[in-house]
């Protein structure tokens, strides 16, 4: 299961779909300024204020440098496929 925190102007969340519609990834995206989640909900929620955050199976990642850093090592993959 993977959850995206966006907004509507960030770059990096564009980024970070786009790797997981290009991997066939099934994914949550959750814009925090349509759902009214403040940048404080947003660390509680996933350890970070900034997005996109990531959390794949229940673990957040950080956001796009994280998920790229992920999928260019190979443990992508193993991290989604790991709760499945």
């Amino acid at each position: 299961m993977i959850i995206i925190y966006t907004t509507n102007w960030c770059p990096s969340c564009n980024y970070a779909k786009k790797l997981f519609n290009e991997l066939s990834l099934d994914y949550q995206e959750i814009n925090i300024e349509s759902e009214d989640i403040t940048r404080d909900q947003l660390l509680k929620l996933t350890g970070g204020y900034s997005v996109p955050q990531i959390i794949i199976n229940h673990k957040a990642i950080g956001g796009y440098d994280n998920l790229l850093f992920l999928h260019q090592n190979n443990k992508l993959n193993q991290l989604i496929n790991n709760n499945e």
